[in-house]
């Protein structure tokens, strides 16, 4: 797809209805309809509907897509017909458009927003891609806040908030907001093409995280990103150092007033001929202000006739910002006073809703109105062009916004009158919504009109569509919006809170809310018995617990006989995961290759597609953990393609197929590439997926780097997933990065860091039982491996040889058959060192012959640096075996772009440029963080003692990285120990 015109498409905003140069389109309603109040479904609760009732369906349907108002809030106003010339002003806009920061900041009224619509149009020929997003009072909640950020964003270009949208609901705390803002910056510094995020009415939000999170996505932009502040008052933002740097353009009420020239084209346009001396008292009059020449405006045309000095001596004399009341009392004066009482009783009742309709506003007036003087009413509002404009929709009605700051008017009459006439219509409005299929809409005016027990209904009845349409954040959304007792009322909605708990990782709440759940649900019940059942499945899958899910194994099986596809596809998924950690690798790929005659005599059930592309990775998780990569790599990078596309709905999906993929890489020697691949979702990962895809992620990230010579990079994503699988309690993810650790400091005789790594697992091994099929039987296998490492470090080859025996058993009873290929090449070389001839022939070639069946590479070139050397001694030794010379060769290939690869990244300094022009550009804060990496701290303790997040330190390098043309914490530390060097050498020559 292409994405350079995609915020101009019809599911972005109305096609543009011609191309400005120097002139504005001036809208004539003299506010947008956009400025204040528009389509809050994204956070809102929702409202009941009959199970029986033909609008459920309709509500469902809708639920889980974006609804025809629904991105409204992320669409600049309408350009309207009439023009008025103002280059001064968007000749600055236009110089600006390369600036990291533009404010714009000034009264209702002045011309912000219209001044920035007229600089998007000039824009969008220039190749610029434009987002827009309009903030409300009810954005000011830091959740909805981002969720918007993500979503105006995503109508340039879905794929710069793919990592940023799996991240959204799971978590608000400081670092979540933060991974969220880095996730959207390096998706938009992939972005092709110049990118302007036009944030308007931002003085809507008060809340400090949303500020905290401004200010990372301003620090953090990229080259291509320009952000936008429109705002009534100063935005709470540092800009300082932009300002010193010559990047940022404030404008305020000086440039945003009318000139008298400027006032007179104005004029001119909305109401005929006028004398420049009319003109001229009534720019005086409204200090350039053009919310007041727009009041002037309405007024002439309503009088028929040109303006005079009477006309406007009665006219508030100081239409200024200074007194903002003036609105409210023109429009009472001279449009409302005017107009007849059904007619504001009309318009009153319009104000309640965020867009109106013909047919809504017959339904607001509730039989007390003719239906044809209604839509008569609204008919000449919207010819008049005065009240009312016309907003973009994606179904048959017509819709339209009132003004904002009429509406502002009205609505203070509608808070003046009783509580339960508002009651009434909020009632009324949430029915007709309700009836015609806007579930969100529906929400919003049923908690209004004091029915949160409906709307926890509504909620319960379209949350299963928003989990089926990847929406869980917008679940999150609509239970936070909804009392605590109307939840607790309500099982359902109590097991969709556990699901949340669990997809924001909070175990601990989710395993509370569970348990409160089994004494209170109805045995009777057997479809939300099992929905628990599935929920501490799914939690022991989460906490890596096998023993934990096998307890539950006989409710797990007896799925009731009305499970739907969703549920049935979840149960197969989850017992796939649990019989391959068993060793029962056949029965994990038939759960979903075929429908087992134990559990089923029907047909095989599939649940959603995501559901199945899940299945589908753990059918190749399965064959990696036998070691069958080249079935794997199949698997993987199909579900990989078809989850990308599908976006956030296959989320999980994705995670789980890009570590997979990211494993079989490196295996098969490409270290660039899985690299390249798994990276960037690091984050997304630890957020999102199971604890195999986190374990595998950072265990191949630490392989790749450690083969590049990166050893301080290899060992930062160690400690992040021990830190990651402390925190969860997940001991086998400790084991591994811990064995990991092991190794490494071993292979670079650290014997200190490797005997505190060892002691740390065998005091975890110490406390896992013996004797038990489960994820935990790795510990053991990890803490032995370990242990075999120690000995052939320490050249105690006996020790190593006797411990080596248990383990390759252990792995052929488990079916580990690439484990049990390493340790049969490391059994080689222990038997080569103590001169035991027949075994090392005997362990090579079991190695290679299965070795070649699976297609491993580097599980034989890692076990042991002197593999290659053993297995050439055997095979010269041997008959000719042609199959076996040929795997030897590709050893060999593939050892040698390995050394050739680390050679290439050891090259001197001088062969990548000058390293002055890096060490020189870095900030004071990264030159700090370059002298603690020098100390090989990790993210964590070098964040701690600079008073940072981890998330700022990692941006930090990104930066640091780039500016020194290095690619890993060593070379940083190189390079700028070089830079020192040198500048050490050039004092003593001066």
């Amino acid at each position: 797809m292409h994405y350079r015109n995609a915020a101009r498409s019809p599911i972005g905003i109305a096609p543009r209805r011609r191309l400005l140069g120097t002139a504005i389109e001036w809208p004539v309603n003299f506010c947008h309809p956009n400025s204040h109040y528009r389509w809050r479904g994204r956070h809102e609760a929702q409202v009941d509907m009959p199970q029986n009732s033909r609008s459920t369906s309709a509500c469902r349907r809708n639920a889980g897509t974006e609804e025809s108002g629904a991105h409204l809030r992320l669409l600049p106003p309408r350009s309207a017909a009439r023009v008025v010339a103002r280059e001064r002003l968007l000749a600055q806009l236009r110089d600006a458009r390369r600036m990291r920061c533009i404010v714009v900041q000034g009264p209702a009224g002045s011309g912000k927003t219209t001044a920035l619509v007229a600089w998007r149009e000039a824009l969008l020929p220039l190749g610029f891609d434009i987002a827009w997003l309009t903030f409300t009072p009810d954005d000011d909640d830091p959740t909805v806040c981002l969720d918007d950020l993500v979503g105006s964003l995503s109508q340039v270009n879905p794929s710069i908030c793919k990592e940023a949208a799996l991240l959204g609901g799971r978590g608000m705390d400081e670092e979540a907001v933060e991974r969220t803002v880095i996730a959207l910056v390096n998706g938009i510094a992939r972005h092709p093409a110049e990118l302007v995020l036009v944030l308007d009415d931002v003085h809507h939000l008060a809340n400090a995280r949303n500020h905290e999170a401004l200010q990372w996505l301003l620090d953090y932009a990229p080259a291509n990103l320009h952000i936008v502040f429109a705002s009534r008052t100063i935005p709470s933002l540092s800009l300082g150092r932009l300002r010193d740097q010559g990047l940022v353009l404030e404008l305020d009420m000086r440039d945003l007033r009318f000139t008298a020239q400027e006032s007179e084209a104005f004029l001119k346009a909305q109401i005929g001929d006028i004398s420049t001396k009319d003109a001229r008292r009534l720019h005086e009059l409204a200090d350039g202000w053009a919310a007041g020449l727009q009041l002037f405006a309405i007024r002439a045309k309503r009088n028929r006739q040109g303006p005079n000095d009477s006309a406007s001596a009665d006219m508030p004399a100081q239409l200024h910002l200074h007194d903002p009341r003036a609105f409210a009392d023109y429009f009472e004066r001279e449009v409302l006073s005017r107009l007849s009482p059904s007619e504001v009783e009309l318009l009153i009742r319009m104000a309640a809703c965020a867009r109106i309709c013909g047919q809504l506003c017959v339904a607001l007036v509730a039989g007390e109105q003719n239906p044809a003087e209604v839509l008569a009413l609204l008919a000449r509002l919207e010819s008049d062009n005065l009240f009312v404009a016309p907003v973009e929709s994606q179904d048959a009605a017509v819709w339209y916004r009132l003004n904002p700051l009429f509406r502002e008017t009205l609505l203070e009459r509608f808070g003046a009158r009783s509580g339960r006439y508002q009651r009434d219509v909020h009632r009324a409005a949430w029915t007709w919504f309700r009836a015609h299929g806007h579930a969100d809409e529906a929400v919003r005016h049923a908690m209004l009109a004091g029915e949160p027990g409906e709307a926890a209904d509504l909620v319960l009845a379209v949350a299963r569509e928003l989990q089926v349409g990847g929406e869980l954040r917008k679940v999150v959304a609509l239970m936070r919006m909804l009392p605590v007792a109307e939840i607790q009322a309500r099982i359902g909605l109590r097991l969709w809170m556990a699901h949340l708990h669990l997809y924001a990782r909070d175990f601990a709440a989710c395993e509370t809310t569970v348990t409160s759940l089994q004494g209170d649900i109805d045995q009777a019940d057997p479809s939300l018995q099992y929905r628990l059942t599935l929920l501490q499945a799914a939690l022991a899958v989460q906490r890596d617990d096998t023993d934990g899910a096998m307890s539950i194994l006989p409710r797990l099986l007896d799925a009731p006989a009305q499970a739907d596809g969703l549920i049935v596809g979840a149960r197969n998924n989850i017992l796939s995961w649990l019989y391959m950690h068993r060793g029962h690798y056949a029965d994990a790929r038939r759960m979903q290759l075929d429908t087992p005659p134990i559990l089923f005599d029907d047909a095989p059930l599939v649940g959603t597609s995501a559901g199945t592309l899940n299945g589908r990775c753990f059918v190749g998780f399965s064959y990696a953990l036998e070691g069958k990569f080249v079935q794997a790599e199949r698997i993987c990078r199909d579900v990989l393609f078809e989850a990308d596309s599908r976006g956030s709905p296959a989320a999980e999906a994705s995670c789980l197929a890009a570590a997979l993929l990211g494993e079989v890489l490196y295996e098969f020697n490409e270290p660039d590439a899985a690299r390249k691949l798994i990276e960037g979702r690091v984050d997304v990962l630890e957020r999102v997926s199971v604890p195999d895809s986190v374990l595998r992620v950072h265990t191949v990230l630490a392989s790749v780097h450690w083969l590049a010579g990166h050893h301080l990079d290899a060992m930062a994503y160690l400690e992040r997933l021990d830190e990651y699988a402390s925190q969860h309690g997940l001991l086998r993810l400790v084991a591994h990065g811990l064995a990991e650790q092991v190794r490494h400091h071993l292979s670079i005789d650290h014997f200190d860091a490797a005997e505190a790594a060892l002691a740390r697992l065998d005091s975890i091994a110490a406390r896992v039982p013996q004797e038990r099929a489960s994820t935990l039987t790795a510990v053991a296998a990890l803490t032995e491996q370990a242990h075999v490492d120690w000995c052939v470090a320490h050249e105690d080859f006996e020790a190593a040889a006797v411990r080596l025996q248990p383990l390759i058993a252990l792995c052929e009873e488990r079916g580990w058959q690439r484990h049990a290929v390493r340790y049969e090449m490391q059994a080689a070389v222990v038997a080569a060192r103590l001169g035991r001839t027949a075994a090392m022939h005997k362990y090579v070639l079991s190695a290679l012959r299965r070795g070649h069946r699976l297609g491993l590479v580097r599980t034989i070139l890692d076990a042991d640096r002197a593999a290659l050397d053993v297995i050439h001694a055997v095979l010269d030794a041997t008959p000719e075996d042609p199959l076996l010379r040929f795997y030897a060769s590709r050893l060999d290939a593939a050892h040698q772009a390995a050394v050739a690869v680390a050679g290439r990244r050891d090259a001197p300094p001088d062969a990548r440029g000058n390293i002055s022009t890096g060490a020189e550009l870095l900030s004071e804060r990264e030159a700090e963080v370059v002298h603690l990496l020098a100390q090989a701290l990790p993210n964590k303790k070098i964040a701690r003692t600079l008073g940072l997040s981890p998330e700022t330190v990692k941006w930090h390098l990104k930066n640091i990285y780039g500016k020194l043309g290095v690619s890993s914490r060593d070379e940083a530390v190189a390079r700028v120990r070089d830079f020192e060097l040198g500048c050490a050498s050039g004092e003593i020559a001066r």
